[in-house]
């Protein structure tokens, strides 16, 4: 019936046509989803549940976060002063809130069709009770039910995230981050588990423009100066313990290209005296000393038990002038073709058999799946392949990465399900459509008799909930 609950999510919603493929993965999913929700790697900010207090309004809550979001409405003619993004270097006001929630929901149609409609669709009538479609005549509405719910105790952040059965919550925090948020959520006494992940990459790049700012506050956060190579390698091991004293249980590093490789000592140090003196890293140099900080990271990692997670293939901020008017990381992202098996030799011949290390691997290059990663993950016994990443994690990219890499890697070889998400409210809404079509693809697999059903019931929990616990060492209780 048109605007009811049920026309916005249907409960066969993602299932295959076929009855004989439906009536299993009914089942399945429904022996998984409840299951609690194992939140491995994402960008939530901490300080939102240390501090929970009432989130403002929908649309901070629900559109400026969202860089899916942001970019398909760029991409059809809506400018970002519309979405309340101020130019650089402006005092323009964000903008009326209910004016861009309705700019928004005019748009909505963008959507169909596109992960982001689902994980809507969930989030407005699974977590906020709306039943009725999301367009221009019904936004001021929608609006308004949104902002009741908002100002009520069951809708703060701490109360939210109980709802959401969340056993498990990682950040994603800088080296140089004092991790004061996480300490004040441990001084509470709440007994939500959120752990930071540690993610060096500011300080390992020469070639970013605020690499120094990030040395200084490294430095600062460490209470040394960090004035040549040896100092950054003692800074970035001290940030590591103590992280894994806030229970960290993993690493993260974003690059465009995975190469690794060592430097001698003393070019290390002449490329780092060289980004220190303000003068020109050349772009092979600053590669060359990132696939050697790689290396570093991974010894480390062997050492002290962090996973190690490896994002490659984004080319970050693709649209110059954009990124020049509004600033980095609002959806001008672009995946990359992206080479493993070469690039990945140095640090996985040095490593891969080492049984103290993990490494899970992430890619935006789904032309990798099935040549590069699986064959890696299905003999290095220290590789795991991470998720349908970003721009794959729909429901067309989750079946091509279970199709593709199934059959060389198996599943116990792939790192389970990670949402990477900052929007808090989008996290059990991606959950439940992974937990959808693995249950769908499973079944498929039943009905083809490729597996059985007690298989099938084994996998559909593994791929829900205990690989990402074993994948990131979430099952050994707190670290510190």
């Amino acid at each position: 019936m048109p605007g009811t609950h049920a026309s916005v999510l249907h409960e066969d919603r993602f299932f295959d046509s076929d009855p004989a493929v439906r009536r299993v993965a009914r089942v399945l999913y429904e022996e998984t989803r409840g299951l609690p929700i194992v939140s491995p790697h994402g960008h939530v900010d901490a300080g939102i549940l240390a501090d929970d207090s009432p989130f403002p309004e929908p649309t901070s809550l629900l559109i400026r976060p969202d860089h899916y979001i942001l970019r398909m409405l760029y991409s059809r003619g809506v400018s970002m002063e519309q979405l309340g993004i101020s130019k650089r270097g402006t005092e323009d006001p964000p903008g009326d809130p209910r004016g861009i929630w309705k700019t928004f929901a005019a748009n909505y149609h963008l959507f169909r069709g596109t992960p982001t409609a689902a994980w809507l669709d969930y989030e407005l009538a699974a977590v906020f009770g709306v039943r009725s479609r999301l367009d221009a005549s019904s936004a001021a509405s929608i609006y308004g039910e949104i902002a009741e719910r908002l100002a009520s105790p069951e809708f703060r952040p701490r109360a939210l995230f109980e709802r959401f059965n969340i056993e498990i919550l990682a950040t994603t925090n800088p080296a140089s981050d004092s991790l004061e948020a996480h300490q004040r959520l441990r001084d509470s006494g709440w007994p939500g588990r959120v752990i930071p992940t540690f993610r060096p990459d500011a300080a390992i790049d020469l070639a970013s423009a605020g690499w120094k700012a990030e040395i200084d506050a490294l430095g600062d956060v460490t209470s040394s100066p960090i004035l040549d190579y040896a100092s950054l390698m003692r800074a970035l091991t001290a940030q590591r313990a103590a992280f894994c004293s806030m229970g960290a249980t993993a690493t993260d590093h974003g690059v465009e290209v995975p190469v690794t490789g060592q430097l001698p000592y003393a070019e290390a140090e002449r490329l780092y005296q060289r980004a220190l003196a303000g003068q020109e890293v050349a772009p092979a140099d600053a590669r060359s000393f990132q696939a050697h900080m790689l290396m570093q990271m991974a010894r480390l990692s062997a050492e002290d038990g962090l996973v190690m997670q490896l994002h490659a293939g984004a080319l970050r901020d693709h649209n110059d002038s954009f990124t020049r008017s509004y600033g980095p990381h609002l959806g001008a992202d672009i995946p990359v073709a992206t080479e493993y098996a070469r690039n990945l030799r140095p640090l996985l011949n040095e490593y891969g058999n080492d049984s103290r290390f993990r490494l899970i691997l992430f890619t935006l290059d789904e032309s990798t799946y099935a040549r590069e990663l699986a064959p890696l993950a299905g003999h290095y016994p220290a590789v795991l392949l991470g998720a349908p990443w970003w721009f794959h994690d729909s429901i067309e990219g989750m079946k091509r990465y279970r199709e593709q890499v199934t059959e060389t890697a198996g599943i116990w070889n792939t790192a389970g399900f990670t949402d990477d998400t900052r929007a808090f409210c989008s996290i059990p809404a991606r959950h439940d459509l992974s937990r959808r079509v693995d249950a769908n693809w499973l079944a498929g697999l039943v009905a083809r008799h490729v597996i059985d059903l007690s298989d099938a019931h084994e996998m559909a929990r593994a791929l829900a909930y205990d690989l990402a616990k074993a994948a990131y060492r979430l099952d050994q209780g707190e670290r510190g």
